[in-house]
């Protein structure tokens, strides 16, 4: 099996994301659109046979988009959510700095939640729990798609390279709309983070 990872397009930085619906910005459509491009132009080479998407909207939006030119079954989830930051979801970064002065993912510990949300540990258990049962629920395709964000990339990554993981380490970077690849054979499994961006540019 092969499953190629994308981030949803840009949304607005002045907001919290997590569980947040914020959609993508008009910047984030264009970035989709080149990729969705990039992808009919691949579809020979790729041969993706369906998308398993998050359902929140940014995502959604990156999905549909993308599927426009693709016409493959798609699946929503929200076993493929960013991590559930509760109360600040959606909520504008000043407001947070007053109402949660100081409260980030990596100033949490790794057992402290969000308020109304998370811990950095329960949503490392969740991503890694849901990934293996959605990898094993779709066995029988060679290529997928999944469309999510830039937290549950970095989890599923440090997962099958054997890394360390923590919230306390820095993120790899994951661009906007950009292609991740992860090769699964048998036991064998290697994630690529080679970024496929020759398209926005």
């Amino acid at each position: 099996m092969r499953i190629f990872f994308i981030r949803h397009g840009k949304d607005d930085g002045n907001y919290r994301g997590g569980w947040s619906d914020m959609p993508l910005v008009d910047e984030g459509k264009v970035q989709v659109k080149k990729l969705a491009e990039f992808l009919e132009g691949k579809k020979d080479e790729y041969k993706i046979e369906k998308i398993i998407s998050s359902d929140l909207l940014r995502a959604k939006q990156t999905t549909e988009i993308i599927n426009e030119k693709l016409k493959v079954p798609v699946e929503y989830t929200d076993r493929l959510r960013e991590m559930n930051n509760g109360k600040i979801a959606g909520m504008l970064n000043t407001d947070v700095e007053k109402l949660y002065p100081g409260l980030y993912y990596n100033t949490l510990r790794i057992d402290e939640r969000y308020p109304g949300g998370e811990s950095p540990i329960e949503f490392y258990n969740r991503i890694i729990r849901d990934f293996e049962n959605i990898v094993d629920e779709n066995k029988e395709c060679k290529n997928i798609m999944i469309v999510t964000h830039n937290g549950v990339i970095n989890i599923i990554y440090r997962y099958i390279n054997n890394m360390e993981w923590s919230n306390k380490i820095k993120s790899i970077k994951i661009s906007n709309a950009s292609i991740y690849s992860l090769v699964i054979n048998g036991e064998n499994r290697k994630f690529d983070i080679e970024n496929y961006n020759e398209y926005l540019n």
